[in-house]
């Protein structure tokens, strides 16, 4: 595939990422070294000016839940998702155990007090507690229950095991859990189609080395993030329930915001013959 971006802008963007880069890291290490309010708040300053210096736009349907702690469940495209949402939310990640070790992304993947779990089958129940004690400490996490990244066009299955920490009750409340839809729209204005979408899009066997430069030299990027009604697992009385609503509402918030249909209320029928459908 021909690469249609400019190298000179990437560049220029790497750059300027890299700078401020430095200015952030030992300001919220810091923040985390001395038990600092701001340590939340770093991050969302951060995300907010690399996303003006990667030329990203982001248009947000809905609202974010306004309780805390909130189990944020979103799909996954590319490593954009963590700077799009960030910018959004003052929240947490929940990230696979590997990304602790990757060189500059484990180090800001840490920084965000992101919590690390092994999701091999049989083994996130370990990390449940750990998650169950950030909740309990008001803090909000966003979830990617693909448990990978996609291709941005369909949303994968949204693995039920994934939920588990929804099957607590912190301070013995339900714990809301808000469907998030992230869809990559247009670039420079103009709708993005299936050729440009790989150059977003991180997934499969993908070289990251080799993404990074190509995405940030396509120009202006557009995001959709669409924040769905809250719900919890008293809603659906399984957390294979739970999983299989929101990844319907999700899918549903993608192909709109793909199609340019604005979907902030979402049509409760047409979520649910999608779930009937996946069972």
């Amino acid at each position: 595939m021909d690469y249609p971006g400019s190298y000179i802008l990437a560049v220029r963007r790497i750059g300027l990422f890299v700078l401020l880069t430095l200015i952030a890291v030992p300001l919220q290490w810091v923040m985390l070294k001395f038990g600092l309010g701001l340590q939340k708040r770093v991050p969302r300053w951060y995300h907010r000016r690399v996303t003006k210096i990667l030329g990203i736009e982001i248009e947000v349907l809905g609202r974010p839940s306004t309780a805390h702690p909130t189990l944020y469940a979103a799909n996954h495209a590319s490593y954009l998702d963590i700077t799009a949402l960030g910018a959004v939310l003052q929240c947490s990640f929940v990230a696979k155990s590997e990304i602790a070790d990757w060189p500059g992304f484990g180090l800001l993947a840490k920084l965000q007090r992101s919590v690390f779990v092994d999701r091999r089958r049989g083994s996130t129940g370990a990390h449940r507690d750990e998650m169950m004690q950030r909740l309990e400490d008001g803090d909000d996490l966003v979830l990617f229950p693909e448990g990978t990244s996609a291709d941005g066009t369909f949303v994968l299955p949204f693995k039920s095991a994934l939920f588990s920490v929804a099957e607590r009750r912190p301070h013995g409340r339900p714990l809301p859990v808000q469907p998030v839809s992230i869809a990559y729209t247009r670039l420079d204005g103009v709708p993005i189609g299936r050729y440009l979408r790989p150059f977003f899009a991180w997934y499969g066997d993908m070289d990251l080395g080799s993404h990074i430069p190509q995405a940030l030299g396509m120009g202006d990027l557009t995001v959709v993030i669409e924040f769905h009604d809250p719900v919890s697992l008293d809603d659906f009385g399984s957390r294979k329930a739970l999983a299989a609503h929101c990844e319907a509402t999700v899918s549903r918030g993608v192909a709109a915001a793909l199609s340019g249909r604005n979907s902030s209320s979402p049509n409760d029928t047409e979520v649910r013959e999608m779930e009937s459908a996946r069972a």
